[in-house]
């Protein structure tokens, strides 16, 4: 009878990605396939996040949830990866017993020498260690992301770096991932030419702090993320490029200049802020000035002047002022911002910022994040109803999630747009009519080619 595995993945894409390759591990290892039900599953994993208040505590109300599961079925077994695994290790066994594995991010590729082990032992097991990248040497040849045997044709992801050097004041992520460690070259080509041979029409290459990559080209020359996407730009069959997360440190004049020269790179960039307040960043130790950011903005524009803005911001970090939360609304009004997530600052364990004092009432941080996140709805619907009456480049992913009858697609800006059509155009690039504009989405009609 053949094994199936449950995954919860919590938090950002690369989490999303990293819950995929375990996917693929486990299929290729083991023989196992997915299920949607934990009820049906002989392998329970979390895939879990750090960065947001509470999550330890969010993993175990959920560790909580399916003991009864365990206890129904002794030989189910249930994982922890991610994140939180990474910064409590085997304290999460210590406190919930009836965890079987417990594995960092850059361990996932283990996870079948885990299993056998815990079957041997009889004992829990703990892998938290930070091998760099060793896992993508281990984990099998790139597919096609898989969920019950269905296949998304028309994007895929592709890491090309882990972990993060910045340590930021606020972030876990150094801690929970490790330092910035690049793919070489030529592993990235690889993985990025067998997922376009197999029909992938748009490629995201993701990192940490993805604008920070340095991958070997030989035994001792690096080539950065620039250089990357020049590569990629000519390849058959690869239709749109895309990256994320970056931060202003590393948005380079030679990557300024690949949105000049390649097309194919998405009008979209998620380029996180943080805070509009200088003070603030000198105290989350970002970086860069508000002034360098807008600079790096406004070179962007003049090479690319579509270009459409997402960023992160934490509202409350310790010692806002009102005057320094002013400042960051003021920097959402120039920029021009078409979205972004904006989160209420928590402490994070091991972080400098957690030793920080003058913490902002959380009744003052509720009230600052309602504004904030207002006044980006209000600017999104602007730009959004300028697109009314345009017609868009949309790369078709699937059935749109409110109308079974209807397509979903996104547009360069990265917007989904729902229109009708079948499930053929899957993996294609089609015309479409904007037609109607809301906070999230568009509606649209297909044009069809006068041929």
């Amino acid at each position: 009878m053949v094994k199936k595995f449950y995954i919860k993945t919590f938090g950002c894409q690369m989490n999303e990605y990293d819950s995929d390759k375990m996917a693929d591990v486990l299929r290729a290892a083991e023989g196992m396939t997915q299920t949607d039900s934990p009820e049906e599953a002989d392998l329970i994993l979390f895939n879990t996040c750090s960065v947001r208040e509470k999550a330890q505590e969010k993993v175990f109300s959920d560790l909580g949830r399916i003991r009864p599961l365990k206890d129904a079925k002794p030989d189910l077994l249930i994982a922890v990866g991610g994140c939180v695994a990474s910064q409590e290790g085997a304290a999460i066994v210590k406190r919930a017993p009836y965890v079987d594995m417990v594995f960092g991010p850059q361990t996932l590729h283990r996870l079948p020498q885990l299993m056998a082990a815990r079957r041997a032992s009889g004992q829990p097991q703990v892998d938290i260690s930070f091998p760099e990248i060793e896992k993508f040497d281990h984990l099998p040849e790139v597919v096609f992301s898989q969920k019950n045997g269905t296949a998304n044709k028309a994007s895929a992801f592709v890491s090309i770096m882990e972990g993060c050097s910045k340590y930021c004041s606020f972030c876990v992520v150094p801690y929970t991932r490790g330092e910035e460690v690049s793919r070489p070259l030529a592993d990235v080509l690889h993985d990025v030419q067998v997922l376009v041979a197999q029909g992938v029409s748009e490629i995201t290459l993701l990192g940490q702090n993805v604008n920070a990559y340095a991958g070997a080209l030989d035994a001792t020359d690096e080539v950065d993320l620039a250089y990357l996407i020049q590569m990629l730009s000519p390849m058959q069959g690869l239709q749109r490029l895309r990256f994320t997360t970056s931060h202003p440190r590393d948005m380079s004049q030679r990557l300024i200049d690949v949105y000049a020269s390649t097309p194919k790179l998405s009008s979209h960039l998620h380029l996180p802020v943080q805070s509009g307040s200088d003070r603030i960043l000198a105290a989350m130790k970002r970086g860069h000035t508000t002034l360098e950011y807008k600079s790096i903005v406004k070179k962007l524009r003049q090479v690319r002047p579509d270009l459409v803005l997402s960023s992160d911001f934490i509202v409350g970090f310790p010692g806002e002022t009102e005057r320094d939360f002013e400042a960051t609304l003021q920097l959402i009004q120039e920029v021009g911002y078409d979205s972004g997530y904006s989160f209420l600052y928590s402490p994070r364990p091991g972080t400098p910022a957690a030793q920080l004092s003058d913490a902002v009432p959380q009744e003052i941080k509720m009230e600052r994040l309602q504004r904030l996140q207002e006044l980006l709805v209000e600017q999104s619907k602007t730009l959004t109803q300028d697109l009314i009456g345009s017609v868009q480049k949309v790369l078709v992913e699937g059935m749109s999630r409110k109308d079974a009858n209807e397509m979903a697609g996104r547009l360069d800006s990265n917007r989904v747009v729902n229109f009708a059509g079948s499930p053929g155009m899957i993996g294609r690039f089609v015309d479409v009519k904007i037609t109607g504009a809301w906070h999230h989405t568009l509606r649209g009609e297909r044009v069809l080619s006068a041929a």
